[in-house]
């Protein structure tokens, strides 16, 4: 019996997590009915990995397939998730467990951008000389994450038909939206679009609603739209099915990752669950600075596993 155990990554907002939950039970009819299917979440909501495991096992399951919903590819997907599948391993020797890859780079994505734009009032069809898209990430400490949304905007640049579309963080790496709004500015850009790229709304949203009234205020001659945020779009069920496709018949990369994270362990010891450092705002920044047993400038937290794509 097969399992999928959908990993949603878990807001301090219950309706954040709501979101998950309503997704995947809307998504079970189109899968495949020989899959027995769970969810859980990495952090803020229950059950957590280890409880998830348990209840597909408890089902029957014989082997386990672990699919981040996780938008790039980082220290929890890297470190965190490889982490409690071993831990699994270790409780549940009869049982297999295969871990698929986060949604990434995809096509699909790009899709989902696209009518995230055409929903906020944005033609992409026509030509759009003054206007710039200002594609804005969560923003971590891993250099491989960060990279694929730069990756992100320029193929969304090469879908639409706009002069410029540029990259900016919430936090942790630069550069921040103020800058990327400034350079949008200073390019020339009469109408910006704020693109958010988050899978669940909370804190970040409300913050970027705070900063289009600040950005409205301070550039008068400008106009600026702020787009939902990339969210549970029902495309994003073709992505998440399309992984579990990979994983179940042994194409996934996420082999890879166990392999990276066993060479990581034997290198700094194990790397279990993570405490997180609040900022003054109280919330912690994404994949910033992971504790592991032993204490290391964070920045290099999680260069060394899996840059190797």
């Amino acid at each position: 019996m097969k399992a999928v155990l959908f990993v949603g990554h878990g807001s301090r907002l219950a309706s954040g997590n709501e979101e998950v939950l309503k997704f995947i039970e809307n998504m079970i009819p189109a899968m495949d009915d020989a899959y027995l299917v769970e969810t859980c979440f990495l952090e803020f909501a229950k059950p957590n990995i280890s409880k998830g495991i348990e209840n597909c096992v408890n089902r029957g399951a014989t082997e386990v397939i672990v699919i981040p919903i996780i938008l790039l590819h980082a220290g929890h997907s890297k470190l965190h998730i490889p982490a409690e599948i071993e831990d699994g391993k270790t409780k549940y020797p009869e049982v297999k467990f295969t871990y698929g890859q986060t949604i990434g780079v995809h096509h699909d994505v790009l899709t989902i951008l696209t009518d995230r734009l055409e929903e906020a009032g944005f033609d992409t069809s026509s030509e759009q000389a003054e206007t710039a898209i200002l594609l804005i990430g969560r923003g971590g400490s891993d250099a491989d994450a960060n990279s694929d949304i730069y990756k992100i905007s320029r193929l969304l640049w090469e879908k639409l038909n706009v002069k410029w579309v540029e990259t900016a963080f919430m936090g942790v790496t630069d550069p921040h939206v103020d800058e990327g709004i400034e350079r949008c500015i200073r390019l020339g850009a009469k109408k910006i679009v704020m693109l958010p790229y988050f899978l669940f709304t909370g804190v970040l949203m409300e913050r970027m609603e705070d900063m289009l009234k600040g950005y409205q205020e301070q550039y008068l001659d400008r106009e600026f739209i702020l787009a939902k945020y990339f969210g549970y779009h029902p495309t994003l069920q073709n992505i998440l099915q399309e992984r579990v496709t990979e994983a179940s018949e042994g194409k996934s990369s996420g082999a890879r990752d166990m392999e990276n994270y066993r060479l990581y362990v034997e290198e700094h010891g194990h790397a279990h669950h993570h405490h997180h450092h609040d900022d003054e705002h109280g919330h912690h920044h994404h994949d910033h600075d992971h504790d592991h047993d032993h204490d290391h400038d964070h920045d290099h937290d999680e260069q060394a596993v899996g840059t190797s794509k």
